[in-house]
């Protein structure tokens, strides 16, 4: 099962799946995705179930989130989702992808090793939780070409 890139998710599709997809943590707002999305070098990939946000500016990709219905997990999209997104951002010209991930994001950490990504980076305690200490986010990249 993949999803539907055929046409970009709005705004209000991305702010309800992100809100099921993050709702231990804050979730963005329609607004947020409203505003992201007027931007040219915004990239914005799948369908109800899933989606990646991102973009591509010169040669470098940022995934700025990534999300997928809890309903709807399990079944390979946010892999797909991601294949699709490094075609699409090698295409835009973009050489490497980057991102951002708390440390203690384990389904979506495995994700992006199986992928291939690698770490270069880290931030501490940059994510706050609500019961217990903040998590540190680790910087992740992927070389395109």
């Amino acid at each position: 099962m993949t999803p539907d890139s055929s046409t970009s998710p709005d705004a209000g599709t991305m702010a309800q799946v992100h809100a099921a997809a993050y709702r231990m943590d804050r979730p963005w707002s329609l607004r947020e995705f409203a505003e992201l999305l007027e931007s040219p070098h915004v990239l914005a990939l799948g369908d109800g179930r899933a989606f990646i946000l991102a973009r591509v500016i010169a040669d470098e990709a940022e995934i700025l989130t990534i999300a997928t219905d809890p309903a709807h997990r399990r079944h390979g999209l946010a892999r797909s989702l991601l294949a699709q997104f490094h075609a699409a951002a090698q295409k835009r010209g973009a050489t490497c992808a980057f991102l951002e991930v708390a440390a203690d994001n384990d389904a979506a950490r495995a994700l992006y090793e199986a992928a291939g990504y690698r770490q270069t980076g880290q931030r501490r305690a940059y994510y706050p939780r609500e019961t217990g200490p903040s998590a540190d986010a680790l910087i992740l990249q992927i070389t395109l070409t």
